[in-house]
C-alpha cells in the first residue's frame, strides 16, 4: 500500500504498519526468547523496510509487552507491580524485598544501568503511588493472535490484511503538517493527542483502544526518553512518532487531494 500522506510529507522513513496475525511472516526479525531489549529497535528496522514480529514469548521487556498488547507484563517485573511502580519512581532500595533482589541482580551480572534504575529509580513518576496510577490507566490489552508484526506499509497488501495503525517517523516540519492534517477534515481542536506512556505503548495499546472508538484521534510518540537514548543510533534522533488508526489513515489519506499538502505554504516549508 502506498501512501499519499507519506509522498507529500517527502518522508525519509517508511511508514511503519502495525498488524494482528495469526501467522508468522517468513524472514520476519524476531527477538529470542528472555532477550533484554526494547521494542522500538524493531520499529526502526521496519522505518527501514524490514519486517519484524513479537510474540508472547519474545517482546524484549515488560513495558513493551504491555506496549505490544501481551497483557500486564509488569506482573512478570522482578518484584511484581510494586517492583515495577518503584523503579519508575523512588526505587527499591529502602523497601527490602526490593533491595535483595537488586542485589541478586547485581552479583548475577545485570547490566548496571538496570540495576541503578531499579534500586534507585528512573523518576519518571514522583511517587510508587503515581506509577501505580499510571499502569491503571493504561489500556491493558490481550490481543486476539499470537502475533504481532510490524512492517513497512508498502508491504502490506489491503486486499488481505489490515494493520491497526500506521506510524509515521517525523521531523518537527512533518509532524507540525501532519498535526494540522488530523484537524483539516474534523470538527474541534485535539483530533491528536500526546499521551504519556513508552513509545510502544503509544504506538501499541492506545493506538488500539482509538481505533476502537467512534471518532479515533492520531497520536504524537517517541517522547519516552528511554526510548529516544536506545534510538539515537537509529535514524531516530530528532524525530517523534505520528501513529494514526488504521481506518482514520485512510480518512486522511482520501483528502490530500486539495489540502494544503499540495499547495505553496507547506512547498516552502520542504525548501
Amino acid at each position: 500500500m502506498e501512501s499519499a500522506i507519506a509522498k507529500a510529507l517527502n518522508l525519509e522513513a517508511e511508514p511503519v504498519a502495525l498488524l494482528f496475525s495469526a501467522q508468522k511472516p517468513e524472514e520476519a526479525a524476531q527477538f529470542k526468547q528472555g532477550v533484554q531489549s526494547c521494542v522500538m529497535f524493531m520499529f526502526a528496522s521496519a522505518a527501514r523496510g524490514k519486517t519484524a514480529v513479537f510474540d508472547r514469548e519474545s517482546y524484549a521487556c515488560p513495558g513493551g509487552g504491555i506496549g505490544l498488547g501481551f497483557g500486564n507484563a509488569y506482573e512478570k517485573f522482578p518484584g511484581g507491580l510494586p517492583g515495577f511502580c518503584r523503579f519508575l519512581s523512588t526505587g527499591n532500595e529502602n523497601d527490602a524485598t526490593g533491595k535483595a533482589i537488586g542485589e541478586g541482580m547485581k552479583a548475577a551480572g545485570a547490566p548496571a544501568t538496570f540495576v541503578d534504575h531499579f534500586l534507585h529509580g528512573e523518576r519518571y513518576k514522583r511517587t510508587p503511588d503515581l506509577a501505580e496510577q499510571f499502569v491503571k490507566g493504561l489500556p491493558i490489552t490481550e490481543v486476539p493472535t499470537q502475533y504481532v508484526v510490524m512492517k513497512p506499509l508498502s508491504k502490506v497488501d489491503p486486499t488481505k490484511e489490515e494493520p491497526v495503525s500506521v506510524t509515521f517517523l517525523v521531523n518537527p516540519d512533518q509532524l507540525s503538517a501532519l498535526v494540522i492534517f488530523a484537524n483539516y477534515d474534523r470538527p474541534g481542536l485535539e483530533n491528536t493527542a500526546v499521551p504519556y506512556a513508552a513509545a510502544c505503548q503509544v504506538m501499541g495499546i492506545l493506538s488500539y483502544k482509538e481505533a476502537q472508538s467512534e471518532n479515533p484521534r492520531c497520536l504524537i510518540g517517541l517522547t519516552d526518553i528511554s526510548a529516544r537514548k536506545y534510538l539515537k543510533g537509529q535514524g531516530c534522533a530528532n524525530k517523534l512518532a505520528f501513529t494514526v488508526p488504521f481506518r482514520r489513515l485512510n480518512q486522511m489519506e482520501g483528502n490530500v487531494e486539495g489540502s494544503f499538502l499540495l499547495g505553496s505554504t507547506w512547498a516552502g516549508v520542504l525548501e
